[in-house]
């Protein structure tokens, strides 16, 4: 039986890719628009989304998000919600549902924890989900160990919603910061500035530098880095391309560079990562 309401099954397909002990994984392709109506819904089992194309609106009791690639969207078991496409047309991501038998094995397996729902309702694109999304976003095309990212994505959602990042509010300059999240996602390969961007959405560079900040909780460049890494990290499977060749293709200048940034965020270098 589907996990979607009605309205949303008209603008969204969900291909269940695997499924297990207490845990499912499901791509969820959205095509909704700001001419299509937002929709409400109950989540039934807790889940954790990887947002891997496309942004859109999040709304809960712990506020309004902008949901932007790179993102952690987390519901509760249980918790009403409300997503809309204000601000763009479509997104794509890898959803991952889990039993409360599940979420309280691992609540427990983990130092510190004493619960299994998550006081947050989205962890921003910071560089410590770099790998796990592009991990996410791997699986799709070559699936592997799925309950072993299953149970990474659980134990992620869990340890970095104790934090205390800000829940952005709604804001007048929304509009704006996710046409700034679409224009990064189509150019990230170019040398966009942060003068380049604000001056695309029609703000100040400092004033667009602050909104961006609270509103995504990392600034335009962390976010434009972090772009290009998924997206190599995306290439680097292939071996008909040079690592080089990779780095240049996503926007780094140089080999070093890339090389440097890549192994601050995923732990190993491109060919490490490419011979895992």
């Amino acid at each position: 039986m589907s996990l979607m309401p009605r309205i949303q099954q008209e603008t969204t397909r969900q291909t269940l890719l695997a499924q297990g002990d207490g845990w499912s994984v499901s791509d969820v392709v959205c095509r909704s628009g700001p001419e299509d109506a937002p929709y409400e819904e109950q989540h039934g089992p807790t889940v954790v989304a990887a947002v891997l194309s496309g942004n859109f609106l999040y709304r809960s009791t712990h506020g309004t998000a902008l949901m932007a690639a790179g993102s952690l969207m987390l519901g509760n078991a249980g918790a009403c919600y409300r997503c809309s496409h204000e601000h763009g047309v479509g997104d794509r991501c890898i959803a991952f549902h889990f039993a409360p038998d599940f979420m309280e094995e691992m609540a427990r397996d983990l130092p510190g924890l004493r619960r299994r729902d998550f006081p947050l309702h989205r962890l921003p694109p910071v560089p410590a989900l770099a790998p796990l999304v592009a991990s996410a976003g791997r699986a799709l095309e070559r699936p592997g160990d799925m309950e072993g990212l299953a149970l990474r994505m659980a134990g992620a959602a869990l340890r970095l919603s104790r934090t205390d990042a800000p829940i952005p509010l709604e804001s007048r300059g929304l509009a704006r910061i996710a046409d700034a999240v679409a224009l990064i996602e189509a150019r990230y390969a170019e040398p966009l500035s942060v003068a380049e961007i604000a001056r695309e959405v029609g703000l100040s560079r400092y004033h667009f530098l602050r909104l961006f900040a609270a509103t995504m909780n990392v600034t335009p460049y962390q976010y434009l880095i972090g772009r290009r890494l998924r997206a190599a990290a995306a290439l680097l499977p292939d071996r008909s391309r040079t690592v080089l060749d990779i780095a240049l293709s996503v926007g780094f200048g140089d080999l070093s560079e890339f090389t440097r940034r890549f192994r601050r965020v995923f732990g190993k270098t491109p060919s490490d990562f490419r011979n895992r």
